[in-house]
């Protein structure tokens, strides 16, 4: 979708908390919320690390943070962060995420997890964010640009088939980990 479009989708509510000045010719700039979840060091006394399992859906252990004031990211940490925007897809626009350039070119990469489906709805995008830089932490900030994302519209999804009956991160109004 285009500039026309995403200004449209905007004043419908179709993604909320936006400024205006963030929609692009083909995508809107998202920033970072005020929440992350850090993984914890969790080893053992012998260093050995907790196994998580796929098919018991476990996720990994975590600890929310508050990144009003500002939040360290170290060289090689992982954490999950929010967007500010909410989003309101309906059952014709999905969307993608795609990290900012700039952020790359420090050292911060998003793990590719960055597909909304069609009917995904009252909730804050979840990111996958790691530094993987060897020699340098990265401070983000809520507030901060950090992705964009892509709009594409499309037939409309039979309601049986979409995010809104089929999902499970709708109305996750903060961050969030895997869930069973």
């Amino acid at each position: 979708m285009s500039y026309p479009e995403l200004v449209k989708l905007v004043e419908q509510g179709v993604l909320t908390n936006v400024d205006p000045e963030f929609i692009n010719a083909a995508s809107i700039d998202i920033t970072l919320g005020d929440a992350i979840l850090m993984e914890e060091d969790c080893r053992d006394v012998f260093n050995h690390c907790p196994v998580l399992e796929l098919a018991a859906r476990q996720p990994m252990n975590t600890r929310r943070v508050d990144c009003t004031n500002g939040f360290k990211l170290l060289p090689g940490q992982f954490i999950l962060a929010q967007s500010r925007e909410v989003f309101n897809l309906p059952n014709d626009i999905s969307a993608e995420y795609k990290l900012k350039s700039s952020m790359a070119r420090i050292g911060i990469n998003h793990c590719l997890a960055g597909w909304c489906d069609a009917g995904w709805n009252g909730s804050v995008l979840t990111l996958e964010l790691m530094n993987v830089s060897r020699h340098h932490a990265i401070k983000l900030q809520a507030g901060d640009k950090i992705g964009q994302m892509v709009f594409f519209r499309h037939a409309p999804v039979p309601a049986d088939r979409s995010y809104a009956a089929r999902g499970r991160y709708n109305n996750d109004t903060t961050v969030k980990g895997m869930k069973a």
